[in-house]
């Protein structure tokens, strides 16, 4: 049995500095008013958000940890970690997210012309309209254009028909490597998490596996088991994996937006008692 209290800790989510729709400090006032105890700003690739965030947590006296999202490619798909009580002052982990964003604005043209063949003009500069922080253009900012343009009636849509594997507008990119990723949240004193595990349907059992034990043996610590792109059965299944590699135990919900996430701020099951937190590594 863990000896830490469950809490209502949210510790993925994301700001307009990368493809979310609200302010660092909306979202601050989002969680305190959603009842969370303990939440972290986790933009992709990018620490541009943590000082507002940080401020506007502290007015609210809502704890919080320092965080990212790292886009990482494992065995040719792209897999996030997410670290969590990180100095985002490290000159290591700043240019390392600085290298993983070079490379956004290239893929995004080649997007933009993709999307321009099959009859869609526009998507480049809809696109950049969308993105707060034009360094990290990503396909969510497309996928809004997508929406707004009428092509899809929502980015639910948009992720079946375009921006993906085998559709126009599917551009790979190699992100960072799991080794360097996690080397710089452990260089800047953080806790290197695997987010939303369940997301990751194109590997197999055996390649999940090895991801596990080669991301463990490389000094990650924690998983995410309730997260807002985790189904209820998904919950008791990495809960089990996380048993079962003897990984910390991670909260999230991936919050990006009131118009386009479905698990709100802090609005989630709390985790099984049965866990050991992440948190835990910061008391």
């Amino acid at each position: 049995m863990s000896s830490f209290s469950p809490i209502n800790a949210d510790l993925h989510s994301h700001s307009v500095i990368s493809d979310g729709t609200l302010t660092p400090e909306m979202l601050a006032e989002r969680a305190k008013a959603n009842g969370v105890h303990l939440w972290a700003l986790t933009d992709h690739d990018e620490l541009g958000g943590q000082n507002r965030a940080r401020a506007a947590a502290n007015a609210l006296k809502l704890d919080y940890l320092a965080g990212v999202e790292i886009s990482v490619t494992w065995m040719g798909e792209t897999i996030h970690i997410v670290g969590l009580g990180i100095d985002d002052q490290h000159a290591g982990i700043i240019e390392g997210l600085r290298m993983t964003r070079d490379g956004r604005g290239n893929r995004a043209k080649l997007i933009a012309e993709q999307l321009l063949k099959v009859g869609i003009p526009g998507a480049y500069e809809g696109a950049l309209h969308h993105a707060g922080n034009h360094d990290l253009i990503s396909r969510t900012h497309f996928a809004r254009f997508l929406v707004e343009a009428g092509v899809c009636k929502d980015t639910q849509q948009v992720f079946k028909n375009y921006l993906v594997e085998d559709k126009p507008g599917y551009v790979p990119h190699m992100w960072a490597n799991l080794d360097n990723a996690v080397a710089w949240i452990k260089a800047a004193g953080g806790v290197a998490v695997i987010a939303h595990p369940g997301r990751y349907s194109r590997l197999n059992a055996m390649q999940m596996d090895e991801l596990y034990k080669h991301f463990k043996d490389i000094g990650g610590l924690a998983i995410e088991v309730i997260t807002g792109s985790h189904t209820p059965d998904q919950y008791q299944t990495f809960g089990k994996i996380a048993q079962q590699y003897g990984f910390l135990a991670s909260r999230g919900s991936d919050f990006h937006s009131p118009d386009e996430s479905h698990i709100d701020l802090g609005n989630l099951p709390l985790l099984p008692d049965h866990l050991t937190p992440v948190w835990s590594a910061f008391h």
